[in-house]
């Protein structure tokens, strides 16, 4: 039985001569090379990959929301710049710390920032969100398995920092978590009601801050790797 016909196995003089006779047929018919690279819409493509990323992220979000912060969005300019900072490179971002009166939005907004990275398609994304009162309970009476959780998760908002009975116990699980992850170069989110410090220029103090309620021994960890932002305006849950 005869072998078939290749242009693996056609001369190369009449290989040459069959082209010649096509490029004469169809001169508007350009050579050149074959786009065989996979559209955005196809596995291969980084778009692709970068969706499916973001699509599980979100799910893992969404995991970590309570439902009235579901449609949470980041609108402010300093806590969107932190988020796109841990979305490219989560162990140089720090932390941050958003303070303010109740009801400045300040929970929204700290949901909205998780929501802005999970967007961005990390190659890593897992967030635990718990309030500090939450925290204690679950710490009681043993904390190592919770703390160990809390210092190992890649990503933690805790809110209501500050809030809460002040105890010799709770001053030092609240610094070994936030030391640990200082020290691992996690970022965090924190919420307060309380502002980061309330001395004036004189070195007087006007009222309760961070810097009282937890102890300098957090407050000098946190000092070296938070970013402070203060919210200011009415409570929005009154004026709703």
């Amino acid at each position: 039985m005869a072998e078939p016909t290749t242009l693996a196995t056609v001369r190369p003089d009449a290989l040459a001569h069959l082209m010649a006779g096509i490029a004469r047929r169809c001169p508007d018919v350009a050579r050149g090379p074959v786009d065989d690279a996979p559209s955005p819409d196809e596995p291969g493509h980084p778009e692709y990959h970068r969706a499916r990323r973001t699509e599980w992220a979100l799910s893992r979000w969404r995991t970590a929301v309570p439902p009235r912060y579901r449609r949470a969005e980041s609108t402010r300019p300093a806590v969107q710049a932190w988020a796109d900072a841990v979305a490219a490179d989560p162990e140089s971002a720090g932390s941050v710390l958003l303070t303010g009166t109740t009801g400045t939005g300040k929970t929204h907004e700290a949901y909205g920032a998780l929501r802005r990275i999970a967007e961005c398609g990390p190659e890593r994304y897992h967030v635990i969100a718990t309030t500090v009162v939450d925290m204690y309970g679950r710490m009681r009476p043993s904390p190592e398995d919770e703390l160990r959780r809390l210092t190992r998760v890649p990503l933690l908002l805790l809110d209501d920092l500050g809030s809460g009975k002040v105890t010799e116990w709770t001053e030092e699980v609240t610094y070994r978590l936030i030391n640990e992850r200082y020290n691992a170069c996690l970022p965090t989110i924190y919420t307060s009601n309380l502002p980061a410090d309330s001395r004036d220029r004189e070195g007087r103090r006007h009222g309760p801050d961070l810097i009282t309620t937890l102890g300098e021994r957090i407050a000098s960890r946190l000092a070296e790797d938070v970013q402070v932002i203060a919210f200011k305006g009415r409570d929005l849950r009154r004026s709703a």
